[in-house]
């Protein structure tokens, strides 16, 4: 080795000491310490619950009905699972709720964007009224009954319709959507204007380009919604081939203890109904959790934009 190429190994070597010195010598403040031990606690308690419930899934009913399962699953046992597959009622309603979802999900982006995109102009009429009539039906509700008469007054009941069009708008993601087509740059808009671009174009062009972080925010928070909505199924239908997944699974928790329930199912032991109640749950609860993971950098994004200014 030259004396060239020594000298640099040694300078190399010298650069990598002195950074390895200053993270050694790099300080976390209590704050910093206590902010991670709480954050790892609450990370504990939220997976706990799950943890509990696929041992439960997963044990056999001899430990259930002793009570001897918490964390890991004893008596190995897929049953339950095979009982979910194997009824139709449990895979109907998991398709249509997925098709609930899908469909909701896509309705309700549509109409948050069209409904916010012309308040963000200075020239629209009646603007200011618009936005008074829009945040007052926030906080205020005309009640239960009232929305069941107009439902049964618009021939809702018992269509499929009734679990899509009412809430295919969120008042709250509107504003959202509004305030974050505020922060991007008016002189984009006006460029486009001066190019003979129509107020859809620069929607197209400009503004759904850009809003990729707030659009995947709010398409988890619809597609959370629908997903776990049960109780407008709950109020507006009764045809059982309508009931979403998660109606299905109130009425299993809230019956699964019967005799009759228990022997509908093939149950005789309590043990198995509750293998079934924690198989169905993690049947409902594992889709939507594996759609988090595909829109977690535009969520963060979509969350932390209202720091930045121009």
């Amino acid at each position: 080795m030259s004396k060239d190429e020594k000298r640099a190994t040694q300078g190399t070597a010298r650069k990598l000491n002195i950074r390895l010195n200053k993270l050694g010598s790099e300080k976390y403040s209590t704050g910093d310490i206590v902010f991670v031990i709480l954050c790892i606690l609450v990370i504990i308690i939220c997976l706990l619950p799950m943890v509990n419930l696929l041992a439960k899934s997963l044990s056999g009913s001899d430990y259930l009905v002793k009570r001897e399962v918490y964390l890991l699953p004893k008596g190995f046992n897929l049953g339950a699972y095979k009982t979910v597959l194997s009824d139709m009622k449990y895979i109907r309603a998991f398709v249509w709720t997925a098709f609930l979802t899908v469909v909701g999900t896509l309705l309700s982006l549509t109409m948050t964007i069209l409904c916010a995109y012309p308040l963000i102009f200075d020239n629209l009429k009646g603007r200011k009224v618009f936005n008074i009539i829009i945040t007052i039906t926030m906080f205020f509700n005309a009640g239960t009954i009232p929305e069941y008469l107009l439902m049964q007054s618009l021939h809702l009941l018992d269509n499929p319709l009734v679990l899509i069009v009412p809430y295919c708008l969120s008042v709250f993601n509107m504003i959202i959507m509004r305030n974050f087509f505020f922060g991007i740059p008016e002189s984009l808009r006006e460029s486009a204007e001066m190019d003979g671009a129509s107020f859809f174009q620069i929607l197209k062009g400009i503004y759904l380009p850009l809003s990729k972080p707030v659009i995947a925010t709010l398409a988890l928070f619809y597609a959370v919604g629908r997903w776990n909505g049960y109780s407008d199924a709950l109020m507006f239908v009764k045809e059982p081939k309508y009931y979403p997944i998660q109606l299905l699974l109130y009425n299993i928790i809230n019956n699964i203890n019967s005799v009759d329930v228990a022997t509908q199912e093939g149950f005789t032991t309590p043990g198995l109904s509750e293998s079934l109640k924690a198989a169905v749950v993690m049947f409902s609860t594992i889709p939507i959790l594996c759609v988090y993971p595909w829109l977690q950098q535009y969520f963060v994004a979509g969350v932390s934009v209202g720091a930045v200014k121009e």
